[in-house]
């Protein structure tokens, strides 16, 4: 078959790959605002598949599948909707209570707490800072004055703005994952498939890596993090710090990012400092760094590290990066990406240079 006949195939197979290419782009842009409730609900649907797939082994019948899902997506609603409902009265309470605070301090000033005179260095400094720029009405009123009028209108806006984008999100997830777990022995075949005639018999591998670094990625992160909120509540309860069940929450969230549940510490610390609980808040940062070092040098490595592969450095490196990139996704597709690439990399130095 001579070039000028083979032309019009290839131009036409050319032209189907442009097309293509073209449209999944154009596709991608239209659906980019919901993209991230696409890949929440995968990961979801990845990390507890193996409990989906004992359910469904259980009731085999189509409607059973339909009942499994909608269960699990109910389930996985009440458990984020519950403490996040709680903690959100608790913060209507607390604002109320700071709002009451700030009106005082703008009114009468806010006077200097006794536990500044015995810090065992820049004790003079601090003071002196207090005494000028929060002691008297007029310079608390200086302070404190971003904390209310229209500034504080237009942070609410934006906030309620947020949380309004933010639960359209998580409804489409919820709806996704339904589909996605109602429908996984189709969605598996496809992607075996779909796999198989892109990258041959890589494609299984990779997703086989994907799935795996997923669910190491949640062990080490989420029941990690749930394990340290736990610890450090018992010893919000033990040094007196109020709303100990809230801050242990908030631990356990910021625990799910590397040295994240400092900052919660911190806070903490402060707020007894606040109440010249000074035994307390050293007691807190103590504690706090000692099982932030065990969990994120020891525990977390295992966890993750046996399951991508990875040196803890590029699980760091994932984490992090796919948090700057992503957002808190990013803590569960980072290293899931970087684990991938290492993986090829690695195939790639073990393939023989005639084979390629």
């Amino acid at each position: 078959m001579t070039m000028t006949e083979q032309s019009p195939d290839l131009q036409t197979h050319w032209a189907r790959i442009i097309v293509a290419c073209l449209l999944s782009l154009f596709g991608l842009w239209i659906i980019s605002g919901f993209l991230p409730a696409l890949v929440w609900a995968v990961v979801i649907a990845v990390a507890i598949d193996p409990l989906h797939v004992r359910l469904r082994n259980r009731w085999p019948t189509k409607s059973g599948h339909v009942l499994i899902a909608a269960l699990i997506t109910t389930g996985i609603a009440l458990l984020v909707l519950v403490p996040l409902a709680a903690g959100l009265t608790r913060a209507v309470t607390e604002a109320q209570a700071v709002g009451s605070w700030v009106n005082a301090a703008r009114l009468n000033g806010v006077p200097i707490p006794a536990w500044l005179q015995d810090l065992p260095f820049g004790s003079e400094m601090v003071t002196g800072w207090w005494q000028d720029n929060l002691a008297s009405p007029e310079a608390a009123a200086l302070q404190l004055h971003h904390l209310a009028g229209a500034d504080l209108v237009t942070h609410t806006r934006l906030i309620g703005s947020n949380v309004l984008h933010r639960t359209v999100i998580f409804a489409f997830t919820l709806l996704t994952l339904f589909f996605l777990l109602r429908d996984r022995d189709a969605i598996i075949a496809q992607g075996l498939r779909a796999g198989d005639r892109l990258l041959g018999p890589a494609g299984e591998r990779i997703g086989r890596q994907a799935i795996l670094s997923v669910r190491g990625t949640i062990d080490g992160l989420v029941l990690v993090g749930i394990g340290e909120g736990a610890v450090m509540t018992l010893v919000y309860i033990l040094v007196g710090v109020q709303h100990p069940l809230l801050f242990g929450m908030a631990t356990a969230v910021a625990a799910m990012i590397p040295f994240g549940a400092a900052l919660i510490f911190a806070l903490v610390c402060l707020l007894l400092l606040g109440h010249s609980a000074v035994t307390g808040a050293i007691a807190v940062m103590s504690v706090g760094l000692t099982v932030v070092g065990i969990a994120d040098h020891f525990i977390r490595p295992a966890l993750i590290g046996g399951a991508t592969r990875l040196p803890f450095l590029w699980v760091l490196i994932g984490i992090l990066g796919g948090v700057e990139t992503l957002g808190l996704l990013g803590l569960f597709v980072g290293p899931a990406t970087i684990a991938v690439l290492i993986m090829l990399w690695r195939e790639f130095l073990e393939t023989p240079a005639s084979a390629a």
